[in-house]
């Protein structure tokens, strides 16, 4: 079984882990009504509508 030679530094460790725990953006749709940026599969936070049909009154 492979064996280290030297230590590794903490900071080398550290590097590592964090490169594999960066947090990716949250995806975005337009949506077809009002072509607002929202999330996908959720109610439109502009229009409130959602799959053609209005899910919330919004002011």
């Amino acid at each position: 079984m492979a064996v280290p030679k030297k230590k590794k530094s903490k900071m080398k460790t550290h590097s590592r882990k964090t490169a594999n725990m960066r947090l990716a953006a949250p995806s975005r749709s337009i949506c077809p009504r009002c072509a607002a940026a929202k999330l996908p599969h959720t109610v439109c936070p502009a229009c409130g509508w959602y799959k053609d049909r209005v899910a919330i009154e919004v002011g």
